[in-house]
């Protein structure tokens, strides 16, 4: 894992593919326990004896982060099992061009509600012992909604602003917060856009990054830098100039 904080206990949702598989498998070694979660059984069985067979303890549970009560009663019984040190709440959804009424209740009952029910058990289980280390996964579209996808902007720029407001709260009780966002990256959710994707990155080397920021406690993962050096100067423009550029701009299938 290169210089920084290890851990031993690490906890994560949407592990069953793309950024969530990649990290499972990064954190998968010798003397490690991974709680993964995920909502597809067959591939969630399938990360989980990949991972033991790089010697991790694993256990593995079907669920959806929306359920408030069920998370709640994971993250306890996990924590039970093993003192839990890093909780990465990355489980997220979007809808293409999908963003329907109730696309949109979905999109952020999983990418927001999903975070906080993740997040929220978690803190009370880090600040009873003052520490910890927690990654919400945001995205690079956090900086800019654009009108092919709304919904899922919105949801993705809710979670990181709450999670860089949380890193100010939480670090005088010695509890880490890292906000991730990426750019495109290889999974399920990218497969099905048929449009260029800049900087297109695949989930493990996304996975190398996110693992070095989470252990040196950057408060901000973002990358490629390019993407986002253009992301900066796109959130930064005038309105009316953005949205002239958002109109052109690829649509999500």
């Amino acid at each position: 894992m290169g210089s920084g904080k290890t851990f031993t206990h690490i906890l994560i949702t949407g592990a069953s593919s793309g950024i969530g598989e990649a990290l499972a498998a990064a954190y998968a070694v010798p003397g490690a326990t991974l709680s993964l979660s995920g909502r597809n059984a067959t591939r969630l069985a399938a990360v989980a004896e990949s991972c033991r067979a790089r010697g991790a303890q694993v256990d593995a549970m079907v669920l959806d982060v929306t359920d408030r009560t069920a998370m709640a009663a994971w993250i306890s019984s996990r924590e039970r099992a093993r003192a839990l040190d890093l909780v990465i709440a990355n489980a997220g959804i979007s809808a293409g061009l999908d963003e329907s009424g109730e696309a949109t209740r979905r999109i952020f009952a999983v990418n927001l509600d999903g975070v906080v029910n993740t997040v929220m058990p978690a803190l009370g289980i880090f600040r009873a012992r003052r520490r910890g280390a927690i990654a919400l996964i945001s995205s690079l579209a956090s900086f800019r909604g654009i009108g092919s996808a709304p919904a899922y902007c919105g949801s993705k720029a809710a979670v990181r602003v709450w999670g860089e407001g949380l890193r100010g709260a939480l670090a005088p009780e010695g509890i880490g917060v890292s906000v991730v966002c990426p750019g495109f990256v290889v999974s399920r959710m990218t497969d099905v856009n048929r449009f260029h994707m800049p900087f297109l990155m695949s989930a493990e080397k996304a996975a190398a990054i996110i693992q070095r920021g989470i252990a040196a406690n950057a408060g901000r993962i973002a990358f490629p830098w390019p993407m986002l050096a253009g992301t900066w100067l796109f959130a930064a423009l005038p309105d009316a100039l953005a949205g002239a550029i958002a109109r052109v701009l690829p649509k999500k299938n």
